[in-house]
């Protein structure tokens, strides 16, 4: 039998399948996260992206008969991008699960409180602890190659082609790669020492994807964030950008959060 909220699965494709197969119903895993049955999904993109890295999972979402609705972060502070959050989750209409990549995990940290959201989902994304230097911890794993091409300008800052292709967008199809990058959303430099006020993983059923080819935040990092939040974990064979490389695998375990079958 699955252990209360953790399970690992490592698959290139396939991941909530595989977990049904391996661990039994997809309805097992959900009651052993205590996960209420929820018809919304908001969707928080992270930094050097906008909500168009989220169009295939919508696509599946949809096909399932949920509600998904894409925040378009605005990338400018933490309490900017938590209020945009919020004021997506006050046009939900019942329980809803708070997805977010990269970045955005920290947005969804800050604001999964809330008593709409009934589950988080952490897609190959940061997840700090309440008022936790993030950039201490992360420094304490090996420097993934995606933050040499950083590229600072008028209080902002971006990836640069080279890296954004080669790191950020590693595994995704080159044509749909270039046109992620031409519309990178750059972030403002008072995101980079951001601190969360509350984690919501500590109250609310939490799952997370691992990325074991990301190049841009340390898959050992990503395993540790699983872990300390006892999150419902799957593992892909993916870059950064498992949301566009891996919509189908992603979408399953939003499903599963939201109660649903995968």
């Amino acid at each position: 039998m699955i252990s209360r909220r953790t399970f690992n699965v490592m698959a290139a494709s396939g991941a909530v399948s595989a977990m049904t197969s391996q661990f039994g119903r997809a309805e097992d895993v959900t009651k052993a996260q205590n996960v209420t049955k929820a018809k919304n999904v908001v969707l928080v993109h992270g930094l050097y992206a906008d909500g168009s890295s989220w169009l295939d999972v919508i696509a599946h979402l949809q096909t399932a008969g949920l509600n998904a609705t894409a925040v378009q972060n605005p990338l400018m502070s933490l309490e900017a991008d938590s209020a945009a959050v919020r004021r997506i989750l006050a046009q939900q209409d019942g329980p809803t699960v708070l997805v977010g990549h990269s970045f955005a995990g920290t947005l969804i940290s800050e604001t999964g409180g809330d008593s709409i959201v009934s589950a988080l989902v952490y897609v190959a994304a940061r997840a700090p602890d309440a008022g936790e230097d993030f950039g201490a911890l992360a420094a304490k794993f090996p420097k993934p190659p995606a933050s040499a091409g950083t590229v600072k300008g008028d209080g902002y800052f971006w990836l640069n082609q080279e890296a954004f292709l080669r790191d950020f967008a590693n595994g995704v199809d080159p044509a749909r790669a270039r046109a992620l990058f031409a519309v990178q959303g750059p972030g403002a430099d008072a995101l980079a020492t951001a601190k969360t006020s509350t984690a919501a993983w500590r109250v609310k059923p939490s799952f997370y994807q691992v990325s074991t080819e990301d190049r841009t935040i340390n898959p050992e990092l990503e395993r540790f964030l699983a872990k300390r939040m006892k999150a419902t974990t799957i593992e892909l064979a993916s870059g950064h950008l498992s949301l566009v490389s891996h919509p189908r695998e992603i979408a399953d375990l939003i499903l599963a959060a939201a109660g649903h079958r995968g």
